[in-house]
């Protein structure tokens, strides 16, 4: 097959928007004999004139090789293994050019058959995710009309939809990613296998399907993520009673909260820790939930009893499909649990008494979010902030207080 290939001229990406770093990993490769271009996600943000959150390198050298040519790489994955080439802060991925049966009606389980770039390209998802990019030549080179389908907005699978959902039943839930973050249209056979194949969502790794929530989460388009969702029904099969609550929901908090979320991520004015994002989420069930649990023993809770059903009910909603890291299930907790200390079940406003748990500041981050949905809940955000503030202040040695150094004794040597 012979891809189609697009000059700067046509496709206009300017050469300062490539990173340097992966320029520099693909320039190293072929300097070893190997090819190597920019693929994927970054390709089509740069396209889309976005900027792409990291740029993904694909080869025809295998892992080994990539980490013998680079100090700084270390490979992963067993189902998937690329390199990982760490600068600083900053990963560039590099993956070897894969093959493999897209025609068989197989879960796939390992997918570590080298190939050829051709045949890489047509065991991707999407065909807007098909594309490379030469920096070299600065030309994007397409295999499947990609490039085509990113001018029409518009989602198709490569390969058959029905068998590619089956193969990997998580390019279902990317396929919602995409429709929520970009507004892109979906093509009439792909829509067709999305509904057909939607049960199949069970058999993917919850690891993985968790990963692509958290990062819906942080991508300011979670709301319309989570609305797709479960208007095409795979949320259910993951977390039954998030679907059942939104199709319950009359006044769409959840939806609110999230848009609230989004707001902030796209400000850039405050970063999310993961757990506060997954609390926003479930703080409407837990609010409803809480609220029935009283009308049943008929007595208000208290903080410790509030965080004890924060734990049960975190477990409830989760534990059908995923298994939350520890950490992260204590942080939702005390999160969940603190919205009844900032504001008490008995709607009375008492003077705050700022803890010194370093979760505090996270669950004051989605009290904040509240805020922006029910305004008479500012004056307990004021109190409680005024407070934390005092408390920061109170609580940092100054000036002549600062503590001394101890000088250490020098021992005598022995004779």
């Amino acid at each position: 097959m012979q891809p189609k290939i697009y000059s700067v001229d046509e496709h206009r990406i300017p050469p300062d928007k490539i990173d340097s770093h992966a320029f520099y990993v693909i320039e190293k490769l072929r300097q070893a004999g190997h090819s190597a271009y920019l693929v994927g996600g970054g390709v089509r943000d740069l396209l889309l004139g976005q900027k792409p959150k990291d740029f993904d390198v694909s080869t025809s050298a295998k892992p080994e090789e990539i980490r013998a040519l680079f100090r700084n790489a270390i490979l992963i994955g067993r189902r998937f293994r690329l390199a990982h080439i760490r600068f600083g802060q900053k990963i560039i991925e590099v993956s070897t050019f894969r093959s493999g049966d897209t025609e068989a009606p197989d879960l796939i389980v390992r997918d570590n058959e080298w190939g050829s770039e051709e045949q890489d390209v047509l065991r991707r998802d999407f065909t807007i995710n098909g594309l490379f990019y030469d920096p070299e030549q600065q030309t994007v080179i397409d295999y499947v009309e990609g490039y085509s389908d990113i001018g029409k907005r518009m989602l198709r699978t490569i390969g058959q939809p029905d068998l590619r959902f089956i193969q990997d039943p998580v390019r279902m839930i990317r396929l919602i990613k995409f429709c929520a973050r970009f507004n892109f249209e979906i093509d009439s056979l792909t829509h067709e296998a999305l509904l057909n194949c939607k049960e199949e969502i069970v058999k993917s790794s919850p690891a993985r399907i968790l990963e692509e929530l958290l990062r819906m989460l942080e991508s300011g388009s979670s709301r319309p993520f989570f609305h797709l969702l479960n208007e095409y029904g795979l949320l259910r099969p993951l977390i039954p009673a998030l679907a059942d609550f939104l199709k319950r929901d009359e006044h769409q908090v959840v939806l609110q909260i999230l848009n609230e979320v989004d707001s902030e991520v796209a400000k850039k004015t405050s970063t999310f820790d993961r757990s506060v994002l997954l609390a926003s989420l479930l703080f409407p069930l837990f609010h409803t939930h809480l609220l029935h649990r009283i009308q049943e023993v008929e007595k208000l809770p208290h903080l410790g009893e509030i965080a004890n059903e924060a734990d049960r009910m975190i477990d409830e909603i989760f534990n059908p499909f995923f298994r939350l890291p520890r950490r992260m299930r204590g942080i939702m907790s005390f999160v969940l649990a603190s919205q009844y200390r900032f504001v008490p079940l008995d709607g009375r406003l008492r003077k705050p008494r700022v803890t010194r748990d370093p979760l505090f500041p996270m669950a004051l981050h989605l009290f904040k979010i509240r805020c922006a949905l029910e305004p008479d809940l500012l004056p307990y955000y004021s109190q409680w902030t005024e407070a934390s503030y005092a408390s920061h202040e109170s609580s940092e040695p100054a000036g002549d207080d600062l503590p001394l150094k101890r000088r250490r004794r020098r021992r005598r040597r022995s004779r």
